[in-house]
């Protein structure tokens, strides 16, 4: 520790440790810096509080947990040999396999002392281990929260307030003599169940029955309910002690008798060693790194398909954020996918600033300007993008179509999706995969059992921790989500993690595009034309080449080769957009290469003959056409009852209805119209004209306070050397000060943090007092709690428990060797 003598107090063992040993803790912890301590005790004080304390045991290791659960229900301050029989029993027990465990509990242990130590958590010496007491009153049993380990408060604890003849009478009962005082019979009580000979003689004259109570209660809860009059077996334990009164209808097993019948065990099953990963399959190296770069190139087709769906104007936003449940519907139709993976890459072109909000005032969602620079970006750099946002993201896609704490539904995009958490998960997930060799898939199974052994405590809410549950079933099911999705994504091919992948992780995006680009084909500058008006490019397509067969034709099947239809409609939509049959039969013939089946220029100049012919303008709306039989022939076909025309001159028909209405219908009837504009000219239609204004990406919601970088700890830690030293003299002029007889003024915060400190230490303090009436008054305290402005605290003085508002305190000091009269 650095000093011949062990340390009193946190704070002493805090000063003893070197600048390098404090910026660990400083990293470890970093709510500790918010804002910088100003000297060392004000540090051991802010390590002390309840909330530091629950999210440093969040991030504990299970048998790291176990040990301070352990060092909870152990005397304070314990031994090591103390802790090591709690977590290794007493050799009593069963014995099959109990050696085996016990050498890996001691080999483990001095690791999980050494982190406990490195957080704060635990200090002093191994011939004395003290746990902080916020953490002990977490951990440690009582009747509104009981102990992680299963076992009830001590015999002291459960007898107090018991009447002295009832002690007296459970020692006559239990065979012990009769004893002078409450305080003895408890420990002759409290003897006898740590004593393995007697005690195991009392269990042996106890009825069968009873020893089966005692079965049900010796792994926790410790608690159970009885009636008024209660079975002889039960009034047996009762009558001993082996059962002791909580209230009038609740009973409990004492730790001491619990211990007993565990063989010394503080837990059921210690967990020293973290679970192994299993391998579900061994594949080839290679092979899934192709795998995993053709899917993530399916993933780069899925996001572009995307983005071009909604080109010229995405789906609405709903009032309360988010894509409806039909949008959702719609948009995975479109993507021929279901709605969850629809859900998932709708969720990461967001996180990647590729769509957003155009701010309008019928706000829709919209590919943004950065989604142009990203398509213009060669495939490996648009896969790192994704991958990157996608590791970063706290949005979580997975919750979608479940329902917030409210009861309300989760949309994608929507309000209420981030999880803090899903970073950390996520690169833990990668990080278990990249620790396997190359080609080996694991179990997720068994990455779920490392996981949760890795982080078994999580919150339950503002009352402190609980064993895994709701939380940590949440990061549970971010982890099985982490695997589907690193599939989708080609982070993993064939469910062994790449080798561009274990590049992202541990070297960068630059590296892992240069692994992918030899994997990704390069991309074509033609198609096969088939006679049955299909188009098969081969592999992906030069993107002026893709954007401009994608308005001319439909997709009709994806895979390794893409399959195009031309349709009347697609052909009529690229007219619509400018260009001209002569420039269609030019376009497939330099990129075409098959000769231009004949059925297919057929279909062209067809389409472009019946281009335009009908007109259509804003009246509100009307249709006009040289060729009066064509109109003649609209008015007489029952679907144009709903346009409502109505004859204006021999080549004009007026509708009751909007220009866009009217093209969608007379499209449906078979027409090829056009829209004019006022002036007569044929509108032209352009893809993707829509983009929302300048977006910045989402935000990832950070879990806690963000590590500190090594400027940031250097300099914080000589900071809190500094003020140390500078408190340090003030407390010892204060000790000279106090030894003359009077006590100096302190500060608010110096008083707070003295007496936080000596809460957590249970050491006394000399305070100066002023009571409402203006008396002022020296008083020695021992504080028990500080909280709300009122310190609780037994006064020496006046020999009582008595509750002072900080405020009315004047100074305070710790007791020199000779207190003050």
């Amino acid at each position: 520790m650095g000093t011949t003598t062990p340390p009193r107090t946190l704070a002493e063992a805090l000063r003893a440790r070197g600048d390098e040993s404090l910026a660990g803790l400083l990293r470890a912890r970093p709510d500790l810096l918010s804002p910088v301590p100003n000297d060392i005790t004000q540090l051991a004080t802010r390590a002390g509080t309840r909330a530091s304390v629950v999210r440093a045991l969040e991030h504990l290791d299970r048998f790291a947990l176990q040990t301070a659960e352990a060092l909870a229900v152990a005397p304070d301050p314990a031994p090591y040999d103390t802790l090591l029989a709690l977590l290794t029993g007493d050799g009593q027990g069963d014995g099959d396999g109990r050696d085996d465990a016990g050498a890996a509990i001691t080999a483990a242990l001095p690791g999980a002392l050494t982190t406990l130590r490195e957080q704060a958590l635990v200090w002093g010496e191994d011939t004395g281990l003290h746990l902080v007491r916020t953490a002990r009153e977490l951990l440690a049993p009582s009747p509104q929260h009981p102990s992680p380990t299963g076992l009830g408060p001590t015999v002291a604890e459960a007898t107090a307030g018991m009447s002295p003849g009832r002690l007296q009478e459970i020692l006559a009962a239990a065979g012990l003599p009769a004893t002078h005082d409450p305080v003895s019979a408890v420990a002759a009580l409290a003897g006898l169940f740590t004593d393995r000979t007697r005690m195991a003689e009392l269990l042996d004259t106890a009825p069968v029955e009873a020893l089966s109570v005692l079965d049900r209660l010796v792994w926790g809860p410790p608690y159970g309910e009885v009636t008024p009059n209660p079975a002889p077996p039960v009034q047996w334990l009762r009558d001993r002690g082996l059962l002791l009164p909580v209230s009038t209808r609740t009973v409990v097993l004492p730790r001491e008798a619990a211990l007993h019948l565990r063989a010394g065990r503080a837990h059921r099953v210690p967990e020293p060693v973290p679970p192994a990963l299993v391998a579900a399959a061994e594949r080839d190296p290679q092979a899934v790194d192709r795998a995993a770069a053709g899917q993530g190139f399916m993933a780069l087709s899925t996001v572009e398909d995307l983005l071009k769906l909604w080109n010229d104007g995405g789906p609405a936003i709903l009032r309360a954020g988010g894509l409806s449940v039909r949008e959702l519907r719609r948009t995975a139709g479109s993507l021929d996918a279901s709605e969850p993976v629809a859900a998932f890459w709708i969720e990461l072109a967001y996180a990647a600033g590729l769509l957003a909000s155009d701010g309008q005032t019928d706000e829709r969602y919209a590919p943004t300007p950065a989604s142009d620079e990203w398509l213009d970006l060669p495939a490996q750099h648009r896969w790192t993008h994704l991958a990157t946002a996608w590791l970063a993201a706290t949005r979580t896609a997975g919750l979608i179509g479940g329902q917030d704490a409210k009861g309300r539904a989760l949309s994608a995009l929507g309000p209420d999706l981030d999880r803090s958490a899903a970073p950390e998960v996520r690169r833990r997930v990668l990080a278990l995969f990249a620790s396997l060799p190359p080609g080996t898939a694991p179990d997720p199974q068994t990455v779920l059992a490392r996981l949760r052994w890795e982080r078994p405590l999580r919150t339950a809410g503002p009352g402190g921790p609980a064993a895994p549950g709701s939380a940590s079933d949440l990061r549970s099911r971010i982890a099985l989500w982490t695997v589907d999705e690193a599939e989708l994504l080609g982070i993993t091919g064939r469910g062994a993690l790449s080798s561009q992948a274990r590049a992202l992780l541990d070297e960068g995006p630059d590296e892992a595009a240069s692994r992918l680009a030899p994997l990704i084909p390069e991309p074509l500058d033609h198609v096969l034309l088939q006679a049955d008006l299909t188009a098969v490019a081969p592999g992906p397509l030069e993107r002026p080449l893709a954007e401009m067969l994608s308005v001319l034709a439909d997709v009709e099947s994806k895979g390794g080769a893409t399959v195009y239809r031309f349709t009347p409609g697609s052909v009529r939509r690229a007219l619509d957009a400018g260009r001209a049959a002569t420039d269609l039969h030019a376009f497939l013939a330099t990129h075409s290469r098959t000769p231009v089946p004949q059925p297919l220029t057929y279909l062209i100049d067809d389409v472009a003959r019946r281009h335009g012919h009908l007109r259509i303008g804003a009246a509100s709306a009307y249709v006009r056409c040289d060729d009066e039989a064509v109109l003649n022939e609209i008015l007489a076909d029952k679907r144009s009852a709903t346009l409502r025309l109505r004859r204006l001159a021999p080549t004009v028909l007026a509708a009751q209805t909007d220009p866009g209405s009217l093209l969608e219908g007379l499209r449906e009837m078979g027409y090829a119209p056009a829209a004019e504009s006022a002036e007569g000219d044929v509108l032209i239609t352009r893809a993707g004209a829509r983009r929302t204004p300048p977006r910045t990406p989402p935000v990832p919601v950070p879990e806690g306070p963000p590590v500190p970088d090594t400027t940031l700890l250097t300099a914080a830690v000589r900071a809190v050397r500094a003020g140390d030293t500078a408190a340090r003299a003030v407390h010892k002029d204060t000790s000279e000060t106090a030894t003359a007889g009077s006590l100096p003024r302190t500060t608010p915060a110096e008083t707070l943090a003295t007496v936080q400190a000596a809460a957590m230490t249970g050491s006394a303090v000399w305070i100066g007092y002023v009571n409402a009436e203006g008396a002022a008054s020296q008083r020695v305290i021992a504080p028990v709690k500080v909280e709300g402005g009122f310190v609780t605290a037994y006064d020496h003085t006046a020999d009582e428990v008595r509750t002072y508002p900080l405020h009315r305190i004047t100074g305070v000091a710790e007791l020199a060797d000779e207190q003050p009269t």
